[in-house]
């Protein structure tokens, strides 16, 4: 008895020990040469793809499903799981035809057969994204959109059949949204809210581990579709993720080379990094990569354009002389170390494929500004308002405070916290407010819908309403040309800078710091973090 119960003891401390080991193989895997780390300071609250709103959860999302379609580098919309599609009906259908050779992650949900993806999976995801039920915040991509009473078929495992309302040319672009990944009614039905952190997709990574608050491993995906030159993708053997709060001591952990990438800089120390030219300081050049590409961000102060006709704000001459009335440039070179563009070709920013830098928007013209205001009846008087903003913003706007003085206009500067201000800017309250828009999906329609009167706010936080505009805008949705629908953009926005219902200040950059042993990471307009081609050396 003794020695049995001591061949017991053995056998349980062997078994508590092998535990130890793997917990340690799993905490050790990141540092494996060949797995890429990166940190998210904000954390991630759900893997669940019908809930990847913020770009924690759309960066992990992206490594762990795919979709019918996804983009290019270019933000051009590409087949995957969809390998061709056909547009019927004056474009109010889309038939997408399936790869076969698709399968989901293993997982215990399917009992041990290997799980193909097929077309009734592309209906059940939509439809439950789509579902008021399932409470994503991402329902909105099909809202008025798709047909009411036959919005998604599945006529066969390899056809999967879309019905809009209306010729949409952008839903194309909507589908390589996050929200719209493809995920297995056996996962969902298995783990229920526990889906969250039990993900099961098709993408080039799985879950491995997630210890919330500390770190998350991703392993490849060994049996991934896609190839690359005869290579099976993705090309590394997984991804760690790190939970650092602070962003000094995440840039701390990037010097040390327990990062391979940090996405932007904080402010606080930018001038420690990079030169007012938006380069790396000497020495940084010599141990990191610095890659900047245009963000599909545009930076902006916007007007309430209904309530009382007699304020200054309702004048259309008053809105232009504060865009002529301050340079962009300056703010760029002295608030923001150079990184991002001068706002002077309107509102939809470069990197979009129908953005026009022939397009003359507002450029710094103290002179322009004064007469202006002098047609304005502001002639030798001081023009007083208040522009309200949050903390993060609060030094651009006493920069824009001071330029605008030299023109007569003296800005009282308001700062409000985030989630206030936009509730407020929501019911109409403030007549002049800092706001940003950055774009959803690859085109200048999700920038325009900004100014649709049929909107509320959001998106329509100005209540801008012009009928010329109105009309333009429905005729360019149902366009299916797009050097047409390109030159009805153009025309879009035009009329906003004639009417000028915002101030556009400054198109933002992706800006990544990557250590120099990685390779292939491709940098895009709507920052997503594609590592299924990164190499590591």
């Amino acid at each position: 008895m003794i020695h049995r119960y001591t061949r017991l003891l053995f056998l349980s401390l062997a078994a508590g020990c092998l535990l130890v080991m793997q917990s340690c193989r799993e905490d050790h895997l990141p540092f494996d040469r060949q797995v890429f780390h990166y940190n998210q300071a904000a954390g991630i609250a759900s893997l669940d793809p019908a809930f990847a709103r913020d770009q924690s959860g759309i960066w992990a999302c992206d490594a762990l499903y795919n979709g019918l379609v996804q983009l290019d580098d270019s933000l051009r919309v590409r087949p995957c799981i969809a390998y061709r599609w056909d547009i019927a009906d004056s474009g109010r259908t889309y038939i997408f035809h399936l790869r076969r050779d698709v399968a989901f992650h293993p997982d215990a949900c399917f009992q041990g057969r290997e799980r193909h993806v097929t077309a009734q999976d592309v209906l059940y995801s939509l439809t439950r994204v789509a579902d008021p039920r399932t409470a994503s915040p991402g329902a909105w991509v099909f809202h008025d959109r798709v047909d009411t009473l036959r919005p998604f078929e599945a006529p066969d495992d390899s056809t999967f059949v879309l019905h809009l309302l209306r010729p949409f040319r952008p839903m194309l672009g909507i589908l390589t949204m996050q929200y719209c990944s493809v995920i297995p009614h056996e996962a969902v039905e298995k783990y229920g809210p526990d889906f969250r952190s039990h993900p099961v997709g098709t993408g080039p990574f799985y879950l491995r581990v997630w210890r919330e608050g500390s770190a998350m491993i991703l392993a490849r995906n060994e049996k991934y579709f896609e190839m690359e030159n005869g290579e099976r993708l993705p090309h590394i053997k997984g991804v760690r993720i790190s939970f650092i709060g602070n962003k000094k001591t995440e840039f701390v952990a990037f010097k040390q080379g327990k990062l391979d990438l940090i996405s932007g800089i904080d402010a606080s120390f930018q001038d420690e990094v990079i030169d007012e030219n938006g380069a790396l300081k000497k020495g940084l050049s010599e141990r990191f990569d610095l890659s900047k590409v245009p963000y599909l961000n545009t930076e902006y102060l916007g007007f309430l354009m209904t309530g009382d006709s007699t304020q200054p704000l309702y004048d259309v001459r008053v809105r232009q002389a504060i865009n002529y009335g301050f340079d962009r440039a300056e703010l760029i070179r002295y608030l923001r170390n150079g990184i991002g563009r001068p706002a002077e070709q309107g509102f939809t920013p470069p990197g979009l494929p129908s953005f026009d830098a022939g397009i003359r928007g507002y450029h710094y013209d103290p002179q322009r500004s004064q007469e202006l205001l002098k047609e304005a009846g502001y002639s030798g008087k001081v023009l007083a308002l208040t522009l309200y903003t949050n903390d993060t913003y609060k030094e651009m706007a006493l920069m824009l405070s001071k330029q605008l003085e030299k023109v007569n206009i003296h800005l009282k500067v308001e700062v409000t916290e985030p989630a206030i201000l936009r509730q407020r800017m929501s019911e109409g309250q403030v007549a002049f407010f800092r706001g940003s828009w950055i774009a959803d999906y690859p085109d200048a329609e999700s920038y325009f819908t900004v100014f649709y009167s049929g909107n509320t706010a959001p998106p329509n936080y100005t209540r801008f309403h012009n009928a010329e505009y109105d009309r333009i805008y429905e005729r360019s949705l149902t366009e299916n040309n797009d050097s047409l629908r390109y030159a009805l953009y153009h025309q879009l926005e035009q009329i906003i800078i004639k009417e000028a219902p915002v101030v556009p200040l400054y198109y933002d950059e992706v800006l990544r710091f990557t250590q120099k042993r990685v390779k292939n990471l491709r940098p895009n307009g709507l920052n997503l973090l594609d590592l299924k081609r990164v190499r590591l050396e």
